[in-house]
This record gives C-alpha cells, structure tokens and sequence, in this order.
C-alpha cells in the first residue's frame, strides 16, 4: 500500500525526505472555525468545526519569544484558519507581528469576520503587512459553487475595503476548472484590471495559485531519486523552511506541525516546541508528492 511506510515506498525503494534547514515561514493557525463551508477545504473549516481550537495570544507569544531565544532566522509571520479574525485575540496577535520587523501575510476571505475589525485593523502598521484574499474564480457562479451562496459580494466588499485603505494585498486561487495556469492568470488579470487593485495577476507572489489537493487521488510516492530526475531541490521543499503552530482540541498545549496541509496527521506533529520540530520530514503523505514536489506549490 502507498503512503505507508515511513521510510520505504510501495515498491521498496527510499522514500524522500526533507532536512529542516532553517525557520524562515512560522505559521500560526488561529482555529479551524470559519464563516464558510467551502467545498474540498483542506482543513475542513466550517462554523462547526473546532478540531483546531482557538489559539491565544500568550500562546502565539510564546512561540514568537522561542524564535527569538533559539535565533532562528524567521523572515516571515503567517496567519491562517478558518478564518482568522473569528478568533478574538486574533487582532492583538496580528498588531504584534506587524511590530516585530517580519513580514506579516494573512490568510483571509475578506468577508465579515473581517470587516467586523474594520477600526482594529486600521490601527496596526501596515508597512510589512499583506491580506492574501481567497478567490476560487473571479467567475461569482464558480466562487459560490465552492464558497456557497452569497460568498462573493461580501468578499468584493472586503477587497474594496482593503484596497481603499492601502493595505497590501495578493489573491490565491485553486487551479481546479479545467484552465491552464496562463488561461488562469490571463482572466484574472481582467478581474484586477477592472476593480483597479493593486496587484500584478502575472506575479506568483501576488496571485498565488494552488494545486488541487484530494488525499484520494492517485498520485506516484516520492522517493530520493526523484530530486535528480525532476531536477528538483528539497530544500525548496516548504517543510524544509517553516513550521505552523495549532492548537489542538483537547490539549493543554500547542502543537508544531511541519506542514500547514496536514494538522490533523499525527505523524506530522513534532512536539510542543520549535526547536525540537527542526528535525527530518519523510514524505509520506499524498499531499507531500501533489501539493508540494509535483504540483511547485507552497502556502509562503
């Protein structure tokens, strides 16, 4: 069976691995409640699910001082959920950041919860800080086909907002419609054009485009030969550069998860502290070969 064994592939070969390098990307998951019920989320956010509970900011601050003792070179802050700004600590995390000299990258559907923190947010140093905006289409049928009815204006809203306030911003996407990654760009170029935002479609840093992830399709193990023959270089590999932070419903502690795709699998919790986390990463997850080697994607 694939995916099976931690250090051997189906078919007896090495299986890759990954060795931590370096903490560039510290990622922390502020809880798995969202406003939306999207469509193959690979969290599987909802408004009733709590697997992830709501993170604290003492415990955020913990990990942020861990970084600074240990010296790790962490050049950039995530935020990511559900939606973050469920979580009412959530503002103090994100004013924190913004102060600390990293960049600051927060992963939001621009909708409510968002915009609930209008005065709260004007307030934080935007100099170092960007809202990437989830869009599945800049099409509203195939938006609300994946995010659910009335999902689109209200995430319009959001990015006019942002964009009247001058805050920095990117969009990601799902390539999941049957369009070349060029046809994909070329339409939202279209969409930017027309609302004006400040955003190059042409950029992969402002429009992030995401492989579909589906744990069940057939998809070939990674094995150590493979970075020869895909000329690729596993420390490129996001596990090799950055670790998210979640807490787990239930415990009395935050976990550090290698990979921002996988909190729920155990074999991708390395502990409760970011030193002890910077260890090997075998790939043995199906997201590991289509999301990251395969597919060049990555959540940074």
């Amino acid at each position: 069976m694939k995916f099976n064994n931690l250090t051997l592939t189906a078919d007896g070969k090495s299986r890759a691995f990954i060795e931590a390098k370096d903490l560039k990307t510290l990622w922390f998951n502020t809880g798995t409640l969202c406003n939306l019920t999207c469509k193959n989320c690979y969290i599987e956010s909802s408004p009733s699910n709590d697997r992830l509970s709501y993170l604290s900011f003492d415990e955020y601050l913990t990990f942020m001082n861990e970084a600074t003792e240990e010296g790790f070179n962490v050049s950039e802050i995530g935020f990511t959920g559900g939606e973050p700004f469920l979580n009412k600590e959530f503002p103090k995390m994100l004013n924190h950041a913004a102060k600390h000299g990293n960049d600051v990258l927060v992963l939001t559907n621009a909708m409510k919860p968002m915009l609930n923190k209008k005065s709260e947010i004007l307030m934080i140093d935007r100099e170092r800080l960007t809202f990437r905006v989830s869009i599945d289409h800049v099409d509203q049928l195939k938006h609300e086909e994946i995010r659910g009815s009335h999902s689109y204006e209200p995430m319009m809203e959001g990015l006019k907002w942002l964009k009247d306030n001058e805050f920095k911003m990117s969009l990601a996407t799902r390539l999941m419609w049957g369009e070349s990654e060029e046809e994909t760009r070329k339409v939202f170029a279209e969409f930017i054009l027309k609302n004006k935002l400040p955003i190059d479609a042409y950029s992969t840093k402002d429009l992030v485009t995401f492989t579909e992830m589906d744990a069940k399709q057939e998809t070939p193990e990674i094995t150590t030969e493979c970075w020869t023959l895909l000329n690729k270089n596993p420390n490129t590999v996001m596990c090799s550069s950055s670790r998210m932070i979640v807490k787990k419903k239930g415990s009395t502690k935050p976990s550090v998860i290698a990979c921002t795709l996988l909190p729920y699998d155990e074999a991708f919790d390395l502990g409760s502290s970011l030193k002890s986390s910077m260890q090997r990463i075998y790939l043995n997850h199906p997201h590991c070969s289509k999301f990251c080697v395969l597919g060049g994607s990555s959540c940074s």
